[in-house]
């Protein structure tokens, strides 16, 4: 079992940026998180981040995995290229947002890449990532 974790614009400022609405965990806390939990269930994890639309939809259409866990930044918002990307996919996938998009501002209430998706986790912090990976394992289980 494969699945990839992909994190877009700014998210590798974890920490770093506004505490109040992203936490304080780094992206380093979030790798060790989802790693463990690849580890504890041996599954095989690729993880992604990159603040550059194109070189997501790229890593998307380059790697081969069962499942995939996205956190669009920004992009989640605009990205129709990358939702175009998502959907060609037919592996299941989760989108994730560490701060609860719903309760921001109206410009990030609106996900245009959530309907290519199974589902959205958002608002649950980093923990949103293992949730999103859970689903995804047992989901694959279910298919084989």
């Amino acid at each position: 079992m494969k699945f990839a974790v992909i994190n877009g614009p700014n998210l590798n400022m974890l920490g770093i940026r506004d505490k109040n609405v992203y936490g304080s965990k780094s992206y380093y806390d979030l790798m060790n998180l989802i790693n463990n939990w690849a580890s504890e269930k041996g599954v095989e994890l690729i993880t992604f981040q990159s603040n550059h639309e194109g070189e997501i939809i790229d890593f998307l259409q380059r790697e081969h995995f069962d499942g995939l866990v996205i956190n669009p930044g920004a992009l989640t918002h605009y990205s129709y290229s990358l939702r175009d990307a998502l959907e060609i996919l037919k592996i299941p996938k989760v989108e994730v947002h560490i701060s609860n998009i719903h309760k921001r501002e109206e410009f990030r209430r609106k996900s245009v890449t959530a309907e290519v998706c199974d589902g959205q986790i958002t608002g649950l912090g980093i923990v949103g990532y293992v949730l999103a990976l859970e689903y995804l394992y047992q989901k694959v289980l279910e298919n084989n």
